[in-house]
């Protein structure tokens, strides 16, 4: 599919799109599908116990992944939650538990203050849209695909979103940062050459896995 001559308007036109879309879906319907996606979080992601694994803050009807996150401290994970500390920076991961002292951040958004800051084993990004190659199409401030970048080895990335964010394709550029794994209400999917594709929990907790052996996780803990 050829890229859009102004692929910046394009993108920032179906990021309001694509917002609108999940703003007018219902509680209940959000609370559902959250509900599934828990379930299939904990069916495909029981190998990211006791490591440090990143999550967001639901926004603007985002996913909430909290359920799970609260099973996966249990179970001896560490989970830290992302902050802006200078525009054009990448973010800083700092520590959370429930009663974790918290402050709002940028666009009101949640983040602890004097907690640990430490480096994920894994992440959970949340997307306005996701495309069939497993491209993530985010907020337009390019802050995850700059933390990423600066990160060696890369987190396993997981993207978690609602279907009603699935579109065709983003149209990457150099900057933009695939995904490892898409999760959605509908089920988990990997991110292959040839772009998305379903696979049952058993087949993800391997991938998870080899994808943890390959890149030497979980790391020796130091400050981002």
């Amino acid at each position: 599919m050829e890229a859009p001559a102004d692929l910046k308007a394009w993108r920032r036109e179906l990021r309001q799109r694509l917002l609108t879309r999940r703003t007018a879906s219902t509680p209940a319907e959000r609370s559902a599908w959250n509900r599934a996606l828990n379930a299939h979080l904990a069916a495909g992601f029981p190998a990211l116990g006791g490591l440090v694994v990143g999550f967001c803050w639901p926004y603007k009807g985002e996913p909430d992944p909290r359920p799970w996150i609260r099973r996966l401290r249990q179970a001896g994970a560490r989970v830290v939650l992302p902050a802006v500390v200078a525009k054009g920076q990448p973010l800083e991961f700092r520590e959370w538990w429930p009663q974790a002292p918290m402050a709002a951040g940028a666009l009101g958004i949640p983040m602890p203050v004097g907690t640990p800051v430490l480096v994920p084993d894994a992440v959970l990004v949340p997307p306005v849209g996701f495309d069939a190659g497993g491209w993530r199409l985010g907020y337009g401030g390019g802050y995850f695909d700059r933390t990423l970048e600066t990160l060696t080895p890369h987190p396993v990335k997981i993207c978690l979103a609602y279907e009603l964010a699935r579109i065709p394709t983003i149209h990457p550029q150099p900057h933009d940062i695939p995904m490892d794994f898409v999760v959605t209400e509908a089920g988990l999917h990997a991110v292959e050459p040839g772009g998305l594709q379903p696979i049952d929990a058993a087949a993800c907790d391997r991938r998870v896995r080899d994808l943890l052996a390959a890149r030497q996780l979980p790391r020796r803990q130091r400050r981002a």
